[in-house]
């Protein structure tokens, strides 16, 4: 990767090597990290990329908070009458 580099990882902790990017971005190897997942969650305190150099994690769940579970159904309910009611809302195309 090129020094300018941000990694972001949203996917799945596994994926990778914690060590190594830990490594890369204290070498300046890398500009920086963003990660919502780790490889162990709640993640040890061995972890080492809790004191790497710009790297900043967030918790994976921060979607579950009862305001975001709430507009998560109140939109499957507007889709769902938009359905009902044959007015197009939310279209992908």
């Amino acid at each position: 990767m090129k020094q300018s580099a941000f990694l972001i990882n949203t996917g799945r902790g596994p994926l990778v090597d914690e060590q190594a990017l830990a490594d890369a971005l204290n070498n300046g190897k890398i500009a920086g990290a963003g990660l919502d997942v780790l490889s162990t969650e709640p993640p040890s305190v061995h972890n080492p990329l809790l004191a790497a150099k710009n790297c900043i994690i967030t918790p994976h769940i921060a979607w579950a908070t009862i305001a975001a579970r709430q507009r998560l159904m109140n939109t499957v309910v507007e889709n769902i009458r938009a359905f009902i009611n044959n007015v197009p809302h939310n279209v992908v195309s």
